[in-house]
């Protein structure tokens, strides 16, 4: 069963008289359970992609669908519907509220999806490697510890499909490990996970690769 389908996207910025392509082309589709790689030099497009897959951006030209229904082209609203109802989103910035403490962020997007699980926010803390900072606000938290409690939230309702942008990069071989072992978990309960990675470790446990080149993908 596919989950999310992306066809022919395209993606360009304007910068006075330069027009620059982000996405070139890209056609993409993930299954129900699938575990897949994104990877790709720097400014190769994977960011940009990840935001029109969710439908923080839009392109402009293709679309986008999440199970069965069209992503793209449509309001704000209820493209915001659809991501909380599809999405667990990790960007590399402002995945948490700054007056919340990360229990508290992660409890938050729980009750936003209707969930109540205690069990799951101890957890989660624990994976991300943050028990001694579960009470910090995100204000008080460095970066990479910004980042590990961006990614707990973002698994927050255990999302059907989890879509983020580098998870691992600022954790320690240790998180990194727990964190390959919650995406296995993903994978067996049948979730489907696309991250964005520059982790050799992270990507060859993927079911697959795809690469991203200026833009258009280079191989799958």
């Amino acid at each position: 069963m596919t989950a999310l389908v992306a066809h022919e996207l395209y993606r360009f910025f304007h910068t006075g008289d330069d027009e620059t392509f982000a996405l070139r082309g890209v056609s993409l589709a993930l299954c129900a359970g699938e575990f897949v790689a994104l990877v790709g030099p720097s400014g190769s497009g994977k960011s940009t992609l990840l935001s029109c897959l969710t439908g923080l951006d839009e392109p402009d030209g293709g679309h986008v669908e999440v199970g069965g229904m069209r992503l793209t082209r449509r309001s704000e609203a209820e493209r915001a519907r659809m991501r909380a109802s599809h999405f667990g989103i990790l960007l590399q910035t402002g995945n948490l509220f700054p007056h919340l403490s990360v229990r508290q962020n992660i409890r938050f997007q729980m009750m936003l999806a209707g969930k109540s699980d205690e069990a799951r926010v101890d957890a989660l803390v624990e994976t991300v490697g943050l028990r001694a900072r579960a009470h910090a606000f995100a204000t008080q938290l460095s970066g990479g510890e910004t980042a590990r409690a961006g990614l707990a939230v973002a698994l927050a309702a255990d999302p059907p499909i989890l879509i983020a942008d580098e998870p691992t990069a600022e954790v320690d071989a240790d998180t990194e490990s727990r964190l390959i072992d919650h995406f296995e978990t993903r994978r067996r309960a049948g979730l489907t996970t696309l991250l964005a990675t520059h982790s050799g470790a992270l990507a060859r446990k993927a079911d697959r690769i795809v690469r991203l080149h200026d833009g258009r993908v280079e191989d799958d």
